[in-house]
């Protein structure tokens, strides 16, 4: 469970996120609103990227704040933009990376790589340059990244936004098939009409706490 009690962020003087208070247990949760309106700093509080100002984030009972490696071993990230969350030049090199990091035995890095990498078609492209990878085969590698890691929940800030149509469907039927709880941040409402739940955020706090048929409608008619 990761649980969220009193929690405000701000950046300086600029406030954005105010007296959040949730307990997030669903195996799908997607989390929407406009611009500024707080989302992405929530889902990086989630694994304590982001530590709050105010308040407290427990995964499982860890305090991100004391405990954000433990937190991170629990809880994967994946950014937005592919090209920050890729940092070795080879396929294969940059998804043993983290493994290594974690000190695990060679055969079982060279086991989870080989494992991740079919999971998302990518092991043809074992050996190719990482940086020469379409966007929507770079977004399938750093989710077979985080997926190596065996995290139990994933966060995924704005998966799609970077890709055309074919690439947004490939890398929502990985986010659909992950045996992983998922929290995603996404302005592409059709992909999260089969969650369980939706969080509606509007000015650092959550406006609609609901499922997706009550609080999508909702949301549309707030952005409208």
């Amino acid at each position: 469970m990761i649980e969220i009690r009193q929690v405000g962020h701000a950046f300086g003087e600029r406030v954005v996120l105010r007296d959040l208070t949730l307990d997030l247990t669903e195996r799908r949760i997607a989390v929407v609103g406009g611009n500024g309106s707080g989302k992405s700093t929530f889902a990086r509080l989630l694994n304590g990227l982001l530590v709050p100002t105010r308040g407290e984030v427990r995964v499982d009972g860890l305090d991100t704040r004391r405990d954000g490696k433990a937190v991170r071993r629990k809880v994967g990230f994946v950014f937005q933009n592919p090209d920050n969350q890729i940092v070795l030049p080879v396929v294969a090199e940059d998804l043993a990376f983290g493994l290594k990091n974690l000190g695990l035995p060679k055969d079982e890095i060279a086991r989870r790589t080989d494992e991740a990498l079919r999971r998302y078609d990518l092991h043809a492209l074992r050996d190719h340059p990482a940086h020469l990878l379409s966007g929507g085969q770079k977004q399938l590698l750093a989710i077979a990244g985080v997926l190596a890691m065996a995290p139990e929940v994933i966060v995924f800030d704005e998966p799609t936004t970077l890709l055309d149509l074919r690439n947004k469907r490939r890398v929502a039927e990985a986010i659909d098939g992950l045996p992983q709880r998922a929290v995603v941040v996404s302005h592409d409402l059709a992909f999260l009409e089969h969650f369980d739940r939706v969080l509606v955020f509007e000015d650092g706090r959550v406006a609609i706490d609901d499922r997706p048929s009550v609080a999508l409608p909702a949301y549309v008619a707030m952005m409208s």
